[in-house]
């Protein structure tokens, strides 16, 4: 088949499944507790191709892609996802656009630029524009249900591993954080930067003194969600009054461009998730934002989705290695791209974004 003619497909069909997985023990942050994940997958056909993506959201969104979504892209031009992605925007207009609502649009998104990529026999790097041939990555967990001796074992192996940055998660029991901080800090050694995440548990005061108190006690240089994402004044009063060389970041609820655009001047660092914001082409555009905004973005979650999109964004400072997520998608999907010295390059010669769905191991979860 000519390239001519596999790129004049049509979608053919789009369908849904979600999954729910247990964690591999008790999970917690600074707000919220948990013991499993649920991941909703998308997948769209044109052709012999097979387009495939997803969001972690509850199985609620797959009822409001099929729903929703679906009618509008079924027959929609495989070669245009951007194009559809308005459609599909003015769609969930009156079912509610923020929340979850972009969550389902992202993964039918992602599945679209995926089947695009395919379609033209390319790593989905190549059809985006990209800007680097590798993303940083930081290890994300350390939850506030850990022990000291998991916290320990967790943060010490992604150092050992390479990895230049990690972090871990307070805020849940503040009078404990200090004998976990030690335990990060002496598991992990002095070279390796310590990143923290409240997830938006203090209160603007509290928050503004532990931020002295992370960067001087543990040289802690990346304090996410000090006070709540919509704090907008909190989040700014921690990054203005804070010390140097902390930086603070949100943006990880971002759903819509004006939610990252209420963050510009709260953050150091503005956080996108491909599977909340709409997808790469809602990605995209928060990128742009923040880059006109002179700010870096970091990619939230996801590493194995998130990869090849945060290619493409000229001011890419790193992206989350989440524990929950590395497992998830290890465990659901072929194609799994392994980190070396804290870093994850795209495989470009597999097209798309070379995840397949493993569906005999993935039925086992189905939700």
């Amino acid at each position: 088949m000519s390239v001519a003619s596999r790129t004049e497909a049509g979608v053919e069909r789009l369908d849904v499944s979600a999954y729910e997985i247990p964690t591999d023990e008790p999970e917690s942050d600074g707000t919220l507790e948990w013991d499993s994940t649920t991941i909703v997958v998308v997948e769209v056909y044109a052709g012999e191709e097979t387009g495939l993506g997803y969001t972690y959201a509850p199985a609620a969104a797959g009822a409001l892609v099929e729903e929703k979504l679906a009618p509008e892209v079924e027959g929609a031009d495989a070669t245009a996802p951007a194009e559809t992605w308005e459609k599909l925007g003015r769609a969930l207009r009156n079912a509610g656009r923020p929340g979850i609502g972009s969550m389902a649009l992202a993964a039918v998104d992602t599945a679209l630029w995926d089947l695009k990529a395919r379609l033209l026999g390319l790593a989905l790097v190549d059809v985006l524009p990209r800007a680097h041939d590798l993303v940083p990555l930081y290890g994300s967990g350390g939850f506030c249900s850990y022990s000291l001796e998991r916290l320990r074992e967790q943060l010490g192996a992604w150092a050992a591993d390479g990895f230049p940055r990690v972090k871990m998660k307070i805020s849940r029991e503040p009078d404990r954080d200090p004998e976990r901080l030690d335990a990060a800090r002496e598991a992990i050694g002095d070279e390796v930067e310590l990143f923290v995440d409240s997830n938006g548990a203090l209160e603007r005061n509290r928050a503004l003194d532990w931020a002295h108190r992370l960067r001087f006690g543990w040289g802690v240089t990346w304090f996410e969600e000090p006070v709540s994402s919509a704090d907008f004044e909190g989040l700014r009063l921690v990054r203005e009054q804070g010390p140097d060389g902390l930086d603070v970041a949100a943006g990880e609820y971002g759903y819509v461009l004006a939610d990252f655009r209420n963050l510009i001047g709260c953050v150091d660092c503005l956080q996108v998730d491909v599977t909340r914001c709409g997808g790469v082409t809602g990605l995209l555009q928060a990128a742009g934002l923040a880059a006109g905004a002179g700010l870096d973005v970091s990619g939230h979650c996801a590493p194995q989705l998130s990869l090849h999109a945060l290619c493409a964004v000229s001011n890419l400072r790193h992206l989350e290695y989440f524990h929950d997520h590395v497992r998830i998608e290890s465990m659901l999907f072929d194609g799994v791209i392994e980190p070396e010295h804290g870093e994850l390059r795209p495989d470009r010669s597999r097209p798309g974004h070379g995840l397949e769905l493993k569906r005999a191991d993935a039925q086992r979860y189905a939700a």
